[in-house]
């Protein structure tokens, strides 16, 4: 069965071997998702509560220094990943090589991860530490420019929202997983072994072990079951920099065939920013403004993960009946809505017949219900696009999509920091995340939906 919808000037066969079914649980979309699961390992452990917070602790100096290099090491990541991004999708598409790249990109983030062991508590291995992780951070994008481009393979039109929304889901239940693991095993251990150990950083050291290992086995399935795509040989001729100017002639002849693609693209770009704001800044608001433990937030981040990964996976069956816009669009006004609850009611506690709401009430209840509604607007994002795709040029434009995010990356982290300078308070750092999602929700309305956009069909060189 063709997994590509067809639509006027779309070739009848996809030119890659589909194994799409119309069942979720297949063993193709089991073995797809079993990457979403591993890469948490990444994601979760290694570069948001775990190493990242390692580096940039007093052992390797100045907390204010350590955090300016991690920072200046990620953005130099970025840019890397904006400029290539698209290349590398667009090579692997036409060279057949898309599972291979898969495998190749995600070998290198496994040995960066694993090296990550001999970044020892020293001020002098600073560099080495955050060069490690920039370094995995480059090639995990471009794994997943190739892993997303796999969902037209192993999905059908009308399975394509609930297997997408799956693999998020397992992406975030892999990651709670490992987190319990790393906590009870390294950072808090229920038995006492030498990897308990936190001298010179041990522990630590191991975790990155424990993520290296923990990825590599569970990125296994997906290269042994999804075939490989056919070899476009003129297109494989290219040189890399000749790549870029087939790259602008299919963006020019994309704007021309099926202009809303583009539009979506500029469109998720702003509010997928938004949406990583809201577990960026989760744990720093709950924290900071709420007065959370950090045992709290850490409770706090597993219950928000379990909402997100069920919210992913009601929003995958949503997709398929009501089609990704109104899905992504149900799921902003709903972060709007709850992320406008936090703003007015506060850290004030108020009083309803007789029983009190504080705001540890208000944090849980609305906290809570923003990561509900995170999960199916990144998986729905994805599927949209997917249904977008043009024949042979899915890994493209997913490329395209790290590239578009990549560049607006800074919006909400900005608008999150003007916030708390204007009032003068961290609560109202919400306003700046609020805007950031409103301003892609007003740009999103005008785009039409996959089912009206015809798909563009590309020029081979």
């Amino acid at each position: 069965m063709s997994t590509h919808q067809q639509g006027p000037g779309t070739p009848a066969e996809a030119p890659g071997p589909a194994v799409g079914s119309g069942r979720i649980l297949s063993r193709p979309v089991l073995a797809w998702a079993s990457w979403d699961w591993g890469s948490a390992a990444f994601n979760a452990v290694m570069t948001t509560f775990v190493f990242t917070v390692y580096l940039t602790s007093e052992a390797f100096g100045d907390e204010a220094r350590t955090s300016q290099v991690l920072g200046w090491g990620l953005a130099a990541a970025g840019l890397l990943i904006a400029l290539l991004a698209p290349i590398t999708g667009q090579r692997s598409d036409t060279g057949g090589r898309r599972k291979r790249w898969l495998g190749v990109n995600t070998l290198f983030v496994v040995v960066l991860t694993g090296l990550c062991f001999f970044v020892l508590p020293n001020p002098q291995l600073l560099v080495l530490g955050v060069g490690l992780i920039a370094a995995a951070n480059i090639f995990f994008e471009f794994a997943g420019v190739n892993y997303n481009a796999m969902l037209s393979q192993i999905s059908t039109p009308s399975t394509i929202g609930r297997v997408s929304g799956f693999g998020w889901a397992m992406g975030y239940v892999g990651g709670i997983v490992a987190l319990v693991v790393v906590l009870l095993v390294f950072i808090s251990p229920v038995v006492d072994w030498f990897g308990a150990s936190s001298d010179n950083g041990l522990n630590i050291r191991l975790v990155a072990v424990f993520s290296a290992l923990w990825f590599a086995v569970f990125a296994l399935p997906v290269l042994f079951t999804i075939p490989e795509l056919p070899r476009s040989t003129a297109a494989a001729r290219l040189g890399f920099l000749a790549s870029y100017g087939l790259l602008l002639r299919r963006v020019r002849q994309m704007y021309r065939q099926s202009p809303h693609t583009i539009y979506f693209l500029l469109a998720s770009a702003i509010f997928r920013d938004g949406l990583a704001a809201v577990f960026t800044f989760g744990g720093v608001l709950a924290a900071g403004a709420f007065g959370f433990s950090t045992s709290l937030v850490i409770v706090f981040a597993i219950a928000a993960n379990v909402i997100a990964a069920a919210g992913a996976v009601i929003g995958g069956f949503l997709d398929d009946r009501l089609g990704p816009k109104r899905v992504i669009i149900a799921s902003l006004i709903g972060l709007l809505v709850a992320g406008s609850a936090i703003l007015l009611l506060g850290t004030r506690t108020y009083s309803f017949f007789g029983l009190e709401w504080t705001s540890d009430t208000t944090f849980w209840v609305f906290g809570l219900l923003l990561t509900l509604f995170v999960g199916p607007a990144q998986a729905s994002s994805r599927a949209f696009l997917a249904r977008l795709a043009p024949v042979g040029g899915e890994g493209e434009l997913f490329g395209l999509y790290a590239t578009t995010g990549r560049a607006v990356s800074f919006l909400a982290p900005t608008l999150f920091a003007v916030s708390i300078g204007i009032f003068g308070s961290q609560l109202y750092g919400v306003i700046g995340i609020l805007v950031v999602l409103l301003a892609g929700l007003i740009l999103l309305l005008p785009v039409k939906p996959p089912a009206q956009v015809d798909r563009a069909v590309l020029p081979v060189a």
